[in-house]
């Protein structure tokens, strides 16, 4: 099955360069101007649709059985068959805004699991693309990658929030408290834009840890699988397996992953 799933993934790696190379061409360098939350999503749509369309026809053309998952799951992957789970604009915000960091991203999901990734920032120095299979590892521009680990007074950690976390009080109050607790036991705390790409960035070594509260499995989904095949340890904000139903999650090097586990266990 690996094989088959890494020729597959050179297939899906090739769609993804596509449409991330036509995003990036049709959009300004300069922010979008936008006076209401509605306008916004008019400009990201009339970039972003086009884009989904042309995903799906690719990714339909390479594995004409998978069906279509929606972006925003419920708390559980599809138990059979295969699905593509993709977000041809991942980062959205950063997008518009004219920043690098936003990503096409799709992961392949097959009776209840992910078993395929891809995230690529088409411009993130230069353009960068993870990959990674179920069993098989997780690459960065076609070379393997692991975590590094580092010592927690020089360790950069990551954080984000799920899209409405605010309709999630819990939640909210989570990221409020982890966040100081997390900014007083490493060197710096960052949000740098798509949570999958984040995740991946554990994986290869660019970002010690990335924790999150909140259920947000399509956005962490593919970052997951890559950060695990790469060597990272991958839980909850318990230490307990992560599911896609799991409504925190931490991502980390091994060596860092008890103190960050530590560190998270003083939210309430």
């Amino acid at each position: 099955m690996t094989s088959e799933l890494w020729a597959l993934a050179e297939g899906v790696e090739a769609a993804v360069h596509e449409i991330g190379a036509e995003l990036a061409a049709r959009r300004s360098t300069e922010p979008v101007t936008a006076r209401t939350v509605e306008e916004a999503g008019a400009r990201f749509a009339e970039l972003d649709g086009p884009a989904v369309a042309g995903l799906r026809r690719r990714l339909t053309a390479l594995r004409p059985q998978a069906g279509w998952a929606p972006e925003a799951l419920d708390g559980s992957l599809p138990a059979e068959g295969e699905w593509w789970l993709c977000d041809a604009t991942d980062g959205a915000v950063q997008y518009l805004l004219g920043h690098p960091h936003w990503a096409v991203t799709v992961t392949l999901v097959r009776d209840g699991a992910a078993v395929l990734a891809v995230v690529h920032a088409p411009e993130l120095d230069r353009g960068r693309t993870y990959r990674a299979v179920l069993g098989g590892g997780a690459e960065l521009d076609g070379r393997p990658i692991a975590p590094l680990e580092r010592a927690t007074a020089v360790t950069v950690a990551a954080t984000s929030q799920p899209p409405r976390v605010a309709e999630d009080p819990v939640a909210l109050r989570r990221a409020g408290e982890s966040l100081s607790a997390m900014a007083g036991a490493v060197l710096a705390v960052r949000n740098l834009g798509p949570t999958a790409l984040q995740v991946a960035q554990v994986g290869s070594g660019h970002l010690a840890l990335f924790w999150e509260y909140g259920m947000d499995a399509g956005n962490l989904l593919p970052g997951a699988l890559i950060a695990g095949e790469a060597g990272a340890a991958v839980t909850d904000a318990t230490g307990a397996a992560w599911t896609a139903g799991s409504d925190s999650f931490l991502v980390a090097a091994p060596g860092l992953h008890a103190e960050a586990l530590g560190v998270l266990r003083t939210v309430r």
